[in-house]
């Protein structure tokens, strides 16, 4: 039987989809399946863009009519039978699921008595714990403990058993004093989420149907970044110039064509935010020679004419509200880490009593990483800022709060093509690696390191200007906790500062390398897959230590196969005396830690093929690290498994240096960046290192 909670607000406008999104994004890093059902929805001529939201987050697997139980024109038509019907069609989409996310009803239906009352009563009947979402926008502390007691109260009367209040949208001063406030009452989880502007940001394509406009010039996928701020250009240029903020819109008279330069100008400029877009009022459209002057200029932002005057459009456009949609990338990410970073997630879990699941799947497992990398945020080097993917991904780690970021390269360029991919780096550092302050230091640092190669201080101030060296050297001094790099480099260029500056951790002999192999329903552990062409049996057995420690440090009990083409005692050879010796050592080294050699893979982790060939085994059958004799066996079979069985493999990752750095794929995608950036900053979180503000 799926266990469920019901997500419920007393009000209307309290936030509670950022609430729905933040906590169906845990559950879906907790079980397997997680399903989304609303009770009451709107007409069916139109989708619940609240829905489609949940429905759209990347763990989901439901169709948009098995979440919907009835409209309200439903509701209407039959008072008596509304609740019956959503029981009913509740029970039939809850099967499929572990854990179904019940979202209440939203306040769009003037018409319906007490709302509350009803998601109550439908919470009571189908057994959900509630969490209860008030709102703390322009309310004192005191005043959203109130509303939280009032809607209690409506709960208390239908039954309806209440688990958690969470205030949304409070003042950020005011977050401890409205928990403060909220937890008085004992055995109720609490959360308070502050306001953040963008999450009720209108997209730049709201505000032009809300003006009538229509787009003149620009990127039509711009239209879907938010407007955080207006400004009408009812002034001199310099006076608008003073007042533009991060991803503002400007209002312009239509027949002002002198300001229209300047503002693209401005946009274009590092030293200036960029704008979210420009609306031309009064239905003047720019003549020829204004237009062909703004053709010099990339064609990205967005320019609108809007027939109404400037006064109107300004009012208007004052009134528009952003949602929360499946196509809010910014809002989504922001409400996801706002959830995370404000909501006592392990007590809200524990009080919906979720049923025990040992899955883990892809999905699982990458939300997963991302959790503990924001745990304790480190600092993260990017050395290959000229390359979009990873200005990409920076612009998504920095939403999710997953690490602080260093990027390297010229400032003024950097911000520039992040303005015209439409990302925000504001809150990352930019850092030249031709700084004269940082090279000189680097530089005499390296010296002391390579003294015994002959390194002169001359050739250090050439060596550290490299990105891949200067990234290195800034962790290896305590600018930053770890590196990612090689998108665009190759893995010689990437790891080879680090095998001259990090160096190994004292008791490692070896750098190796793990990939961690996503299955369907389990993590294992591959090594060594990218470093070491054929080891020797004393370095076999570092990498398999290694390994073991790496897979515990990502939540993977560490059960060692260290792999050959024979099983136990059945055959004989180099490679598989090579194997066995390793096994030796691993074991003298590290005699509590469980492992088998030589194995088959298929003896290794086949239950059934481990009771014939190796049944008193305690790690045959049940491997979760998996030792390859070689780079050529190691490599050529994760990427058999990550093709043939469908695997993410998320990696490699070097182990075995004092400070973390890791390698990309020059193929990787943004999400392998992201994976990427979050694993180091794990395993950073385990060094003993300390960083330099």
């Amino acid at each position: 039987m799926s266990r469920s909670v019901y997500v419920a607000s007393g009000e209307g406008n309290s936030g509670k989809s950022t609430v729905a999104l933040g906590l169906l994004d845990q559950l879906a890093h907790q079980v397997g399946r997680v399903g989304v059902f609303r009770p009451v929805a709107r007409a069916t001529d139109e989708a619940d863009y609240v829905v489609e939201m949940l429905l759209a987050h990347p763990a989901m697997d439901q169709p948009y009519d098995s979440a919907i139980g009835i409209t309200y024109a439903e509701q209407h038509r039959n008072p008596e039978g509304a609740l019956s019907a959503i029981i009913n069609r509740y029970h039939q989409m809850a099967a499929g699921f572990d854990v179904v996310l019940i979202l209440g009803s939203d306040y769009t239906d003037v018409s319906t008595g007490s709302e509350l009352a009803f998601n109550a009563a439908v919470a009571a009947n189908l057994g959900a714990p509630v969490v209860l979402v008030v709102h703390g926008s322009n309310r004192q502390p005191a005043d959203v403990r109130l509303a939280a007691d009032l809607a209690r109260a409506e709960l208390d009367a239908s039954h309806a058993h209440l688990v958690a209040v969470i205030a949304n949208r409070v003042r950020p001063e005011d977050l401890g004093a409205v928990r403060d406030a909220l937890a008085a009452d004992n055995g109720l989880g609490v959360g308070a989420i502050p306001e953040e502007p963008v999450l009720v940001a209108p997209t730049v394509s709201a505000l032009m149907h809300a003006a009538q406009g229509h787009l003149v010039r620009g990127n039509p996928e711009w239209l879907e970044r938010e407007s955080l701020n207006f400004v009408v250009a009812a002034m001199s240029l310099p006076n608008v110039l003073i007042r533009l903020r991060e991803s503002t819109t400007v209002i312009a008279p239509g027949d002002r064509y002198d300001l229209l330069p300047g503002l693209m100008m401005a946009h274009h400029s590092a030293t200036y935010p960029a704008l979210a877009g420009i609306v031309l009022t009064g239905g003047y459209t720019p003549p020829e020679p204004i237009q062909r002057l703004l053709e010099g200029f990339k064609d990205d932002l967005p320019v609108m004419v809007s027939d109404l005057d400037t006064f109107k459009t300004a009012s208007t456009l004052a009134l528009v509200r952003g949602r929360l949609t499946a196509a809010s990338r910014t809002k989504k990410q922001t409400a996801l880490r706002l959830f995370a970073e404000n909501v006592d997630v392990a007590t809200l879990l524990n009080a919906i009593d979720l049923p025990p699941d040992t899955t883990v799947t892809p999905l699982m497992f990458q939300f997963q990483l991302i959790d503990r990398a924001r745990a304790d945020r480190k600092r993260i080097v990017l050395p290959e800022g000229s390359d979009d993917r990873i200005l990409q991904a920076a612009d998504s780690l920095l939403r999710l709060g997953v690490a602080d970021l260093t990027i390297l390269g010229n400032e003024a360029e950097i911000l520039g093509r992040a303005t015209s991919l439409g990302l925000s780096l504001t809150s990352a550092q930019i850092v030249s690696p031709n700084d004269p302050e940082l090279v000189e230091r680097f530089a005499e640092e390296y010296t002391r390191i390579r003294a015994h190669k002959g390194m002169t201080l001359e050739r250090a101030r050439e060596i550290v200007c490299d990105v891949s060296y200067f990234g290195t050297m800034m962790v290896h001094v305590g600018l930053a906790d770890g590196m990612v790099s090689g998108a665009a480099h190759t893995t010689a260029h990437t790891i080879k500062p680090a095998f001259e500056i990090v160096k190994t951790a004292p008791g490692t002999k070896i750098v190796s390398s793990v990939f961690l192999m996503c299955l369907a329903d389990r993590v294992l552990v591959y090594g060594d897959c990218a470093v070491n062409p054929d080891p020797t049996a004393e370095q076999l057995a570092d990498i398999a230590i290694s390994s073991a420690a790496t897979a515990e440090q990502f939540g993977v009990s560490p059960r060692v196969a260290m792999l050959s083409y024979s099983t136990g005692t059945s055959g004989t050879g180099a490679d598989v005396d090579k194997v066995r010796a390793a096994t030796g050592f691993v074991r003298e080294r590290m005699p509590n830690l469980l492992v088998e050699g030589p194995i088959q893979y298929d003896a290794a982790v086949d239950p059934d093929v481990a009771r014939s060939k190796m049944p008193d085994s305690a790690v045959a059958g049940h491997a979760t690290v998996l030792i390859f004799p070689d780079l050529n066996t190691g490599n050529n079979t994760y990427k058999a498994v990550q093709r043939s069985a469908h695997a993410v493999a998320i990696g490699p990752v070097l182990q075995g240096l004092n400070k973390p750095v890791n390698d990309l794929s020059r193929g990787a995608l943004v999400v392998d960046i992201v994976n990427t950036v979050a694993i180091t900053a794990i395993q950073a979180q385990a060094g003993n290192g300390t960083r330099e503000t």
